[in-house]
């Protein structure tokens, strides 16, 4: 087996999903019991009011996780506001023996000098000067925004490789756009932000919406917008793998997600084709459209737009 492909690291995402504690418990026990992943990321990006509903499952969460024999990264809060989402930004940083990863550059301010973090596919690196910047500020992996061309992958792999940074790409779930101060959900619902009953729990993958036209367009997710289909990169391992791409990460979505590992992970090795990784897939439970080919022409025209 090519040495880059047996040193692929498979990760699985933080939930960006208003799911049920339960739910939420019985998915990461079974994801350190069961999956094939190297790195689990916990915690709440989305949205801060959802953050309570699991605060007090989090430690066995993650204890579970590590005792499965996975890397727990715990995820701080995106676009915080308010100052007990601040708050809990200063927490996060100041967790010790697990992985951080941030949303956007809030967390920079008031981080440490050498404090170790992951950064997430929210935070625009678009450049090889805002890569190098971030590498020297301490981040050791740097998933890639949605809507970067190869090429751009490409030369940011390469400068990763140089500063011994992790470069990362989403291979799998929905694409997750954009965060607003605004809740789509509680909206649609007739409601306000402040007393949104939490809506968005109706949709464990998202609320579809559709343009004036009546074309299916996007979906939403409380205060987030989100891709109408699921991305699955499937066809380009090999091409990402060759450029210096390292991991891949799988958003979780409500589908098997331990068999979905199972297929990333098979088809990272080269032990499958695409096209048998995509009738697997669809034995998944996936209820979503999967979009095409990460680098066709086609994509990602659609995740360009919304994050415009």
């Amino acid at each position: 087996m090519n040495e880059s492909r047996r040193n692929s690291t498979l990760v699985l995402g933080p939930v960006l999903f208003n799911w049920a504690p339960e739910t939420l418990s019985d998915f990461f026990a079974r994801i350190a019991d069961e999956a094939d992943v190297d790195r689990v990321h916990v915690g709440e990006v989305v949205c801060s009011k959802r953050e309570p509903f699991f605060a007090d499952r989090l430690p066995e969460a993650i204890e579970r996780l590590q005792r499965g024999g996975k890397t727990v990264v715990v995820d701080a809060l995106a676009l915080p506001t308010l100052k007990r989402e601040r708050q809990s930004v200063a927490d996060v940083i100041g967790l010790d023996g697990v992985e951080i990863e941030i949303n956007d550059m809030t967390p920079l301010g008031v981080m440490a000098a050498g404090r170790r973090f992951a950064v997430s596919p929210l935070v625009n690196v678009y450049d090889e000067g805002t890569l190098a910047f971030l590498a020297a500020r301490g981040a050791w992996s740097v998933a890639l925004p949605y809507e970067l061309p190869f090429a751009s992958i490409q030369r940011l792999a390469a400068e990763g490789n140089r500063l011994g940074t992790e470069i990362q790409i989403h291979a799998f779930g929905r694409l997750p756009l954009a965060i607003s101060g605004r809740c789509y959900h509680a909206r649609v619902h007739g409601l306000a932000k402040d007393s949104c009953q939490f809506v968005c729990g109706r949709d464990p993958d998202g609320l579809e919406v559709d343009t004036l036209d009546g074309e299916a367009f996007l979906a939403i997710n409380g205060v987030q917008t989100m891709s109408r289909d699921c991305v699955a990169v499937l066809d380009e391992c090999e091409r990402l793998i060759d450029a210096g791409v390292s991991a891949f990460r799988l958003s979780p979505q409500d589908c098997d997600m331990v068999a979905t590992a199972a297929v990333f992970r098979a088809r990272l090795a080269g032990s499958i084709s695409p096209e048998e990784a995509r009738a697997r897939l669809a034995e998944t439970g996936l209820r979503l459209p999967l979009g095409p080919p990460m680098m066709s022409g086609s994509w990602p025209a659609t995740a360009t737009s919304a994050r415009a």
